[in-house]
């Protein structure tokens, strides 16, 4: 199976973006810049106009149901206000997925980036066949650093001058294999997930 369309959390859905989500994905990035800009490359091209954020989600949302890259929006469960962005990226090998995220400035602190990465290892593990999953994250970044670690990822290496924004750096990987999973923590988050139907699939 590909990974499922929509994830239920505790405090969270998780789900393949639509363009019509643009408004909300925009008032997250355009409130966030300044939190962004230290980590995530993209956000020197923020603000957007609301037009490319359509375009955006429509090339994330084609991705998604081609199975080719697998990228999530972050909303509160009542779905009226974006939160974040996550994923599964097929970029990593054949039998891997690279999950990244980040967070809006509003909501940072408040353990939804660990939620939902627990939740997205979850799913990608118990639905699909994937081998392993890897994070990668900038060494000054302590806040993303936590999470595979919280989670039960171990940290495997640091490879030198592979992040090239703004500058080059090094970035920090960490790993969860299959037959690690059962016993992480990331096995036990709470989650319901669904299939492009609607139909639950876990």
């Amino acid at each position: 199976m590909t990974p499922p369309y929509r994830i239920v959390t505790e405090r969270l859905v998780i789900r393949c973006w639509e363009p019509r989500d643009a408004p909300l994905l925009k008032q997250a990035v355009d409130s966030s810049i300044d939190h962004l800009l230290p980590w995530m490359p993209w956000a020197a091209d923020e603000p957007q106009p609301l037009a490319e954020k359509v375009e955006l989600l429509r090339q994330f949302r084609g991705r998604f149901d081609l199975g080719t890259d697998f990228i999530y929006g972050m909303f509160m469960s009542d779905e009226s206000e974006a939160v974040g962005g996550t994923g599964l990226h097929t970029r990593v090998a054949p039998e891997a997925f690279e999950i990244g995220y980040w967070v809006s400035a509003s909501r940072a602190g408040q353990g939804l980036g660990t939620e939902s990465t627990g939740a997205v290892t979850r799913v990608a593990f118990e639905l699909t066949d994937v081998e392993r999953i890897e994070i990668r994250c900038d060494p000054a970044n302590e806040r993303s650093r936590a999470i595979p670690r919280k989670l039960g990822y171990a940290e495997e290496a640091t490879l030198r001058r592979r992040l090239h924004y703004p500058e080059p750096r090094d970035v920090v990987v960490y790993t969860l294999f299959r037959d690690d999973f059962a016993g992480s923590p990331a096995a036990s988050v709470a989650v319901e997930a669904y299939d492009a139907g609607g139909n639950r699939v876990l």
